[in-house]
Formats: C-alpha cells, structure tokens, sequence
C-alpha cells in the first residue's frame, strides 16, 4: 500500500466548532498522520498522510465535519509524503 499526503483547505463554519479535535480523532482511528490548524481568515488547514486508502476516507469526512460546522467548500491538492509520528493539532 502506497503512502500519500494531501494538503487541505476547509471552509465555512470550521473554527469554534470543535473541527480540528475532531479531525484529530478521525485521522487517529484510521492511523493517520500529519497536522490540523486554524488559520487568521476562518478557514482550517489539514496534512493528512498515511495509507491510501485511510486518507481517502477521511478525505471523505472533511465535508461534513462534526455536527456544529457548516463546511462550504474543501479544496485538495496533492503533497510529497512526509513522514510524521502522529497527527495534531498546531496552535
């Protein structure tokens, strides 16, 4: 199984409704890796790496979010693996 990293945006109502904590739990259960923060303009920022598989499925979840976000648009792009021991949440 090949690994890949993916770098997104997620847009909408995506801070303040817990969607970094619960985009760490989703990566975590499909043990996955990378980083989740929030960005100055209300937007979040995902790298999500692991298997294939495992991204494509939290890919899948990003747009609809925990119950309190609204996601408006997801943008994704490809991005060399990077390897990193799990996955958090930068301040």
């Amino acid at each position: 199984m090949s690994k890949i990293c993916r770098h997104c945006i997620i847009s909408g109502v995506v801070q303040g409704v817990f969607y970094r904590q619960t985009t760490k739990e989703q990566a975590l259960s499909w043990n996955l890796t990378g980083w989740v923060r929030n960005l100055n303009d209300g937007r979040v920022e995902t790298l999500i790496c692991g298997d294939e598989q495992q991204v494509k499925e939290l890919l899948n979840w990003l747009p609809m979010g925990p119950p309190a976000a609204k996601v408006s648009a997801v943008e994704i792009n490809d991005h060399a693996y990077e390897h990193h021991d799990t996955f958090s949440i930068i301040k």
